[in-house]
């Protein structure tokens, strides 16, 4: 179709060269199916078509780009449907780098072009004519394995829409469901623990999940409970919430406080104004640290330096009121020594007097 060392040889030169030995070692693609659990050639092939879909919408609205397009075309046939369009878009199918890509294409490239002129009328869907009918490297869905065999629940449905059957697509794959979340089975038609089932017939099932209150259950509501789950129990006729908070032997340790949650239970530290406390915050002390009172209902810091008695007793200090306590320090122009406050050193012992600014008339 186009010589040896175009582009797209040129490029691929250096990769053949450093994958001799891959190569080697590799059958062709488009010659025996690949393993039932090698998933790989069928991505591959997926992707390609999807390429080649992109580069027939990037290609779309272009033209041979000479001068003459009229005549071009009138000679070289519709732009539309030329070759020059189909090595625009197999330059583009792989990155360079995409070893798998570029061999897939590079081995198969005949069949693009089989399709590109003489059967893309009669089998407009590239993928199945491509991948799955002749490379032979995926299935059509539904089905899975070296033989395409259908899944369990067959092609249409399978594993009953709840699930997805493994392999399904490609040559590879065992064909045994996964199920999603909820269902269980071979078929993916039963329900999991926690879940109840709200319709089923031959070929379809429908599985809801229980009311929280619900280890395992017949309907949506707590009422429906065959069993309550751990933190709930049977309170009448339905599965109600423990308290844990307000058991006898507290829940939680001390400087801690007890938040009753659905099913379980929180410890949460007390506010730090607090000696042990029933809830979030000052308002809900028992009683107060060191360094705070009760005011208001709640406890709050004492300001030690507003106090009567004087909070730093020797000379010279100044009191700094802190959450919960005080400090002592130096006051401005003094320096902590020897445990006491003395003037500092850089201090002068009387301000310079300042210097008379010279008048309008001096000047």
């Amino acid at each position: 179709m186009r010589p040896p060392g175009g582009p797209r040889g040129q490029r691929l030169r250096p990769l053949l060269g450093l994958g001799l030995l891959l190569l080697l070692s590799r059958a062709s693609l488009s010659a025996a199916p690949s393993s039932p659990h090698n998933h790989k050639p069928c991505t591959v092939c997926r992707n390609i078509v999807d390429q080649f879909y992109k580069g027939l919408a990037d290609t779309e609205k272009k033209n041979f780009g000479g001068g003459n397009t009229a005549w071009e075309e009138k000679t070289l046939s519709k732009y539309e449907s030329s070759e020059i369009r189909l090595l625009e878009i197999i330059e583009t199918l792989c990155e360079s780098d995409a070893f798998d890509c570029n061999n897939m294409v590079e081995n198969n490239e005949e069949h693009l072009e089989d399709w590109w002129f003489n059967q893309k009328k009669n089998y407009p869907d590239l993928f199945t004519w491509f991948c799955v009918e002749t490379l032979k490297v995926c299935c059509p869905p539904g089905t899975y394995g070296p033989e395409c065999l259908e899944c369990p629940g067959g092609s249409k449905r399978p594993c009953g829409g709840n699930g997805y059957c493994n392999g399904d697509g490609t040559r590879g794959g065992d064909g045994k469901c996964k199920c999603h979340l909820g269902y269980t089975g071979p078929l993916c038609m039963d329900c999991v623990e926690g879940y109840f089932s709200t319709w089923r017939n031959e070929t379809h099932s429908v599985c809801i999940v229980c009311d929280r209150a619900c280890k395992n259950c017949t309907g949506p509501t707590a009422s429906d409970c065959g069993e309550c789950e751990v933190g709930w129990v049977w309170m009448g006729d339905t599965c109600g919430d423990v308290n844990e908070c307000a058991a006898e032997t507290p829940a939680c340790d001390e400087g801690f406080y007890c938040l009753n949650n659905n099913g379980s239970y929180s410890c949460k530290e007390c506010d730090p104004s607090c000696s042990g406390c029933e809830g979030e915050g000052p308002e809900h002390c028992i009683n107060c640290t060191a360094g705070y009172a009760q005011e208001d209902g709640a406890c709050r810091d004492v300001d030690e330096c507003s106090l009567p008695e004087k909070a730093c007793e020797q000379e010279h200090q100044k009191c700094f009121n802190t959450p919960g306590s005080y400090a002592c320090a130096c006051a401005e122009g003094f320096q902590e020594k020897d445990g006491t406050c003395v003037p500092s050193e850089d201090t002068p012992d009387e301000e310079p007097k300042e210097t008379p600014k010279p008048s309008h008339e001096d000047l």
